[in-house]
């Protein structure tokens, strides 16, 4: 059974997603289709395990991301009998699979309403709460969805994945400052999440465009740095890091303006190069041994390979010049 499909499909790249979709029948064939609600006897039972629940649900959402539908609506058939129709997590698999069948936007406001009325019942019910809000959002209802985000946070103040679907939605309005405080939570929560310390990195690196330049560039390499001392080949972090240095190195005088005395200075000019050079030269290697196809070099995405490159091309033509 492949590794991938114990990890979360929205974290997998498409061709994994389909590769996962591939394996469909062979995985319904032979895995249990007829399990036993009790929990006694599943704790007797040899065919099941928590991999194999795992494995249902993830099936099911890269299913449904490669458009089998049949095949997704097995896979939930099988963890509804096992858990039963009422499980809040059946529940919001099942709001997805109507989610995807709806073939318009009437039909989409019925499924807002089926969440409305459970949400009445069980306020609590929190798989319910974030699908309505993927759903408003996907229906271009963003300040309904940040509403309805803010109020689950006020219920759950620890739910990391709240605040950075938050954070995303602020920062898809332009509303940096509220999308980096959002951010800054997912942090206090998960402080060693390097992809995350790079998306803020990221986040800080577009205010720098609005207002606040320094203190903002300050806080990026900040964050960019302390992505890859996190991970050392994260790309991500690389690319935000030199972005960042490129832009701090060409305009000096954002570099030399003084912060306030309670916030994070600009680094000299010397030490903003050297971090330039760690960057150019790691994300070098990143592009270089994954090209040349070597074994370990291989889990990056295409477009974050190609986007490197073209960074790395353009900052040599500058050095030329």
């Amino acid at each position: 059974m492949s590794s991938s499909l114990l990890r979360p499909p929205s974290h997998l790249p498409p061709a994994t997603a389909l590769h996962n979709s591939q394996q469909a029948p062979n995985i319904l064939n032979n895995s249990p289709g007829a399990v036993s609600t009790s929990v006694i006897q599943s704790l007797l039972s040899t065919s099941e395990s928590q991999e194999l629940w795992t494995t249902y649900e993830n099936l099911l959402l890269s299913l449904l991301r490669t458009g089998d539908d049949d095949s997704a609506h097995l896979c939930l058939a099988r963890l509804a009998k096992r858990f039963g129709d009422d499980n809040e997590r059946v529940m919001a698999l099942k709001g997805l699979i109507k989610e995807a069948d709806a073939n318009d936007t009437a039909t989409l406001e019925i499924i807002l309403k089926e969440y409305d009325q459970i949400l009445q019942d069980n306020p609590t019910n929190l798989p319910i709460v974030k699908r309505r809000v993927a759903l408003l959002r996907s229906m271009g209802r963003t300040p309904e969805s940040i509403t309805a985000l803010i109020s689950l946070l006020d219920v759950s103040p620890t739910d990391a994945e709240a605040w950075a679907e938050l954070a995303d939605l602020y920062f898809s309005q332009g509303l940096y400052s509220q999308a980096i405080f959002a951010l800054e939570e997912v942090l206090v929560l998960q402080p060693n999440a390097w992809n995350v310390h790079a998306r803020l990195g990221e986040m800080l690196l577009m205010a720098s465009k609005t207002s606040d330049a320094p203190r903002h560039l300050a806080e990026a390499l900040k964050r960019f740095s302390r992505s890859i001392e996190l991970c050392d080949d994260y790309l991500r972090g690389y690319y935000g890091l030199k972005l960042t240095t490129t832009q701090l190195l060409s305009e000096p005088q954002k570099a030399s303006k003084q912060t306030e005395p309670d916030e994070l200075a600009v680094p000299s000019s010397a030490t903003v190069q050297k971090l330039d050079e760690a960057a150019t030269e790691k994300l070098a290697e990143i592009v270089r041994r994954h090209t040349a196809g070597e074994r370990d070099w291989q889990g990056y995405e295409e477009a974050e390979i190609t986007a490197a490159r073209e960074l790395l091309e353009k900052a040599s033509e500058k050095t030329v010049r």
